[in-house]
């Protein structure tokens, strides 16, 4: 592996030029070490993620979230033994470090397998009327309005074309004809696409329980409706790590009070905090499902994603959530449509 030295950082790097770090190579980790390279760490996209979720700024140092025990081996030719260490431990990475511990290399799952395009599906549900963007949807189907030139649907498919998923389901209902002639059977894209037809509103994920294909790995779903640069390989690795049968994307959200709030304590005022700032996450429109997950939605009737996820908590089945610090944005009204607009150029291109 020729670019290891790219990856190594100091401790006292900030989280925020991690990433760039780590988005820039294709290594996918930042190996943390001291000035003589000993390695004091290493910091994976799931590890900042999981950063994020804690409540870990980005604007702190590195050596707050990176994994101060990894697993690490010397320096070895025998492909087949790396391979085994990596799949007992499940990494994807192992650095690779001399007698006195300093980093020599770093060994990666990837280089090992050579692996295939991702064999998993995706969902897009685009039969939703888009009322809110009329009257631009009065003749057209939201996930078709175009947005730097083309359709939104068309950028959702090729951001995903480009991280190596090629199987596509469509969801439609409003002006499905639109785009099942535009895109077909997907050939033109080098894509397998293929279709649920929607003959009343099913909620937002009612139209899952006529998933024609059988197949055993997670499936992707995601809303048509959203624009985003997340790397969906990162998501998949996230919730392979979690372990669980479901994850759901999430995105943080600032909330600012217009006002000054006054505290009080019983009858006394205690103090003031002016125009408090709230984050919350919100529901960012994209999820990881373990196929068995759509036998849990009723046949072909009007069913939304948080009943599926609330008859799961009910089970206690765990979910795991997706921080995307990544470019996103739900284009369902016009002021969001505008301004995905605005920033295409920019993210997309």
């Amino acid at each position: 592996m020729e670019d290891w030295q790219k990856v190594l950082v100091p401790p006292h790097t900030k989280i925020q030029e991690t990433i760039q770090m780590i988005d820039a190579h294709a290594l996918q980790i930042a190996l943390i070490v001291n000035e003589d390279n000993k390695l004091l760490g290493t910091v994976t996209d799931g590890d900042i993620r999981r950063g994020i979720l804690s409540g870990v700024s980005l604007n702190n140092n590195v050596n707050q979230i990176m994994n101060t025990n990894p697993v690490t081996i010397p320096k070895m030719k025998d492909k087949k033994s790396i391979l085994e260490i990596l799949k007992v431990n499940k990494l994807r990475h192992l650095p690779v470090v001399n007698d006195s511990g300093c980093v020599v290399g770093i060994e990666r799952l990837e280089d090992l397998l050579h692996p295939a395009d991702s064999k998993n599906w995706v969902v897009i549900m685009a039969g939703g009327l888009g009322s809110r963007l009329q009257p631009l949807t009065n003749k057209c189907p939201k996930a078709m309005l175009h947005i730097g030139g083309k359709p939104v649907l068309e950028t959702i498919l090729q951001h995903f074309i480009t991280q190596g998923f090629h199987r596509f389901c469509i969801s439609v209902n409003y002006r499905a004809e639109q785009i099942i002639n535009y895109f077909g059977d997907g050939s033109k894209w080098g894509a397998d696409i293929r279709y649920i037809q929607e003959d009343r509103k099913m909620g937002t994920a009612g139209s899952l329980s006529l998933f024609p294909i059988t197949t055993e790995k997670p499936i992707i779903v995601m809303n048509g409706d959203v624009l985003t640069n997340v790397n969906f390989n990162q998501l998949m690795n996230f919730h392979r790590d979690q372990q669980v049968e479901a994850t759901v994307a999430v995105r943080s959200f600032d909330f600012q009070v217009p006002y000054g709030f006054v505290k009080v304590k019983k009858d006394r005022l205690i103090g003031f905090e002016e125009k408090p700032i709230y984050t919350s996450f919100i529901n960012a429109g994209i999820y990881v499902l373990h196929p068995a997950l759509l036998n849990k939605i009723p046949k072909n009737s009007y069913f939304d994603i948080n009943q599926l996820f609330e008859i799961m908590l009910l089970n206690k089945e765990q979910i795991s959530t997706f921080p995307i610090r990544e470019y996103w944005i739900d284009i369902g009204n016009m002021e969001d449509f505008n301004q995905a607009k605005l920033d295409f150029n920019e993210v997309f291109k």
